[in-house]
């Protein structure tokens, strides 16, 4: 474009802006405000003294707020009686200094280290399928797994015959090539799904039955199979709530003790958040000096779980508090490895706990319990 076409549009736009009608939002428009001010109009000295309608709705909060308050302080007229308001009447809420202390605290858990156990139905259809599943595969080719005649060939022979020609040690009594086969549903009471009567026959099936020579070894001395760990342990049995190798298809919960007798409560580790730590610092910090620094710990976020509230108590003139309300925000942990270790610490802890969701209902108070209940595991 040459130069005066250029300048002949920039004057052109600047001519139409007196004809321009200033952008107005919608609700000052629904409300009747609008600008009719031109550019090319100057003002008057009397449109000077009295401000346009935009710009008088162009005010802040804050003047409203002083525009209010002048208001209020200003005496009625001669008179005329100042009707009641709300202010007047002699509640004490407006004066009351209500104080919450701000605090971070951590809810250490232990995972589940074995599966839940089995409903009868789940079992039953575990083993319906591994029924189905041998039904549908491909017939076992022993000779492809054994040489003819070894010890490993006799051996296999003499558990085929006595699991009636079943290849699968878990199935129980089920051929699924006969004319059977179709029979593959366990009957109510049967013991074949129960997991305890499985481990048993895989400890029994894994017995080496031949030598090393070909010879079959009698029952009294053949070497026994390491058998599998029982589900209950030891701490379990004693009911020792402060060991971890316990519930372990469950989720385990760090509760401490604070005071000694009738006024001892339990709760989550957790402590005051100073003005130069985060939720997620302070959290750190009150696990190391409430529980020992002989833990694997991870923090699972920074941003909390759960929070409980209590409220103060205040004074009977309403002003006092002579105990301070608390809001503590509560952030996630897990534990590797180590022990909680009270000796020592900073926060009055006499002892502490690893419980269970069910059994952190009973020890809980009940309100403390219901701020924290929507962030416990299934299990």
């Amino acid at each position: 474009m040459p130069a005066p076409s250029r300048g002949r549009s920039a004057v052109s736009a600047l001519l139409k802006t007196s004809t321009r009608r200033a952008q107005v939002c919608s609700q000052c428009r629904s409300n009747g405000i609008t600008n009719t001010s031109s550019t090319t109009a100057r003002p008057t000295p009397s449109h000077r003294t009295q401000p346009s309608p935009l710009s008088a709705a162009r005010r802040f909060y804050s003047s409203e707020a002083a525009a209010a308050a002048a208001t209020s302080t200003q005496p009625p007229p001669s008179g005329q009686q100042q009707p009641p308001t709300e202010t007047d009447s002699p509640a004490t809420t407006t004066t009351t200094t209500t104080r919450y202390r701000i605090k971070s605290g951590i809810i250490l858990t232990r995972p589940p280290l074995l599966t839940r156990t089995l409903t009868p139905f789940e079992s039953s259809f575990f083993l319906y399928q591994k029924r189905l599943n041998e039904r549908l595969s491909a017939p076992f080719r022993s000779s492809f797994y054994f040489k003819t005649d070894t010890a490993a060939d006799l051996d296999w022979r003499i558990k085929l015959k006595e699991r009636h020609g079943v290849p699968a040690k878990d199935i129980g009594r089920y051929n699924p090539r006969g004319r059977m086969g179709w029979n593959d549903e366990v009957l109510v009471g049967s013991r074949t799904s129960d997991p305890a009567e499985v481990a048993e026959r895989l400890v029994l099936d894994a017995e080496m039955r031949v030598s090393e020579d070909g010879e079959e070894i009698a029952e009294d001395e053949r070497v026994p199979v390491e058998r599998p760990l029982p589900r209950r342990t030891e701490a379990d049995e004693k009911n020792d709530v402060r060991r971890l190798d316990r519930a372990l298809d469950k989720t385990l919960y760090l509760v401490v003790r604070r005071g000694e007798g009738e006024n001892a409560t339990w709760g989550f580790p957790s402590g005051d958040v100073p003005t130069h730590e985060n939720l997620h610092e302070t959290a750190l910090r009150v696990l190391a000096e409430s529980a020992g620094v002989n833990m694997n710990t991870w923090f699972v976020g920074r941003v909390p779980v759960a929070h409980h509230v209590s409220d103060p108590v205040v004074g009977p003139d309403g002003t006092e508090t002579p105990r301070s309300g608390e809001k503590v925000f509560f952030l996630k942990g897990r534990i590797m490895a180590g022990q909680a270790d009270l000796k020592g610490n900073r926060h009055g802890l006499t002892d502490f706990k690893w419980l269970t969701q069910d059994e952190l209902r009973a020890e809980l108070p009940a309100d403390y319990f219901r701020s924290v209940r929507n962030m416990f595991a299934d299990r």
